[in-house]
């Protein structure tokens, strides 16, 4: 597993990604995401989660300029890779990419409180609550 730039090269696979039924309350659709990379405020930048040559997931990062830390979105897994444990490894994939590529210490994502399964899986890579909202999300951080 190992993850990367979106490029022409692999956009059109990212954006066949398709969650399992009942998670698509929690993410969007990919091709949104990749949108919102393009066109977005946030300057948020696209990763793609490659597994045997082909794309399994797809997640994005951005600084927030309030604070400095880098912020995790959009994580997607597709629902034929899911329970292999790809969703965990690229998180702490990019984790370590964006500590050693620009200096990131501090993280943050968030998440629909309804979403105990990503609840469960971000608090075991280490990330906390920490009683902030982001929208109508739960704020979890990370320092390393």
């Amino acid at each position: 597993m190992r993850i990367g730039p979106v490029t022409a090269a692999n956009w059109r696979e990212v954006t066949r990604l398709r969650v399992a039924p009942g998670q698509e309350a929690f993410v969007a659709e990919p091709a949104y995401y990749l949108a919102l990379c393009c066109f977005g405020e946030a300057g948020w930048s696209p990763l793609a989660v490659v597994v045997d040559g082909s794309v399994a997931g797809f997640m994005m990062w951005a600084v927030d300029p309030q604070d400095g830390a880098c912020w995790l979105g959009g994580i997607t897994v597709d629902a034929a890779r899911q329970g292999a444990g790809i969703g965990s490894a690229a998180v702490r994939a990019a984790l370590e990419s964006l500590s050693r590529e620009h200096g990131f210490r501090r993280f943050a994502l968030s998440y629909a409180p309804a979403n105990t399964r990503a609840k469960r899986v971000y608090a075991r890579l280490g990330f906390a609550e920490t009683g902030e909202r982001e929208d109508d999300e739960v704020v979890a951080r990370l320092e390393r």
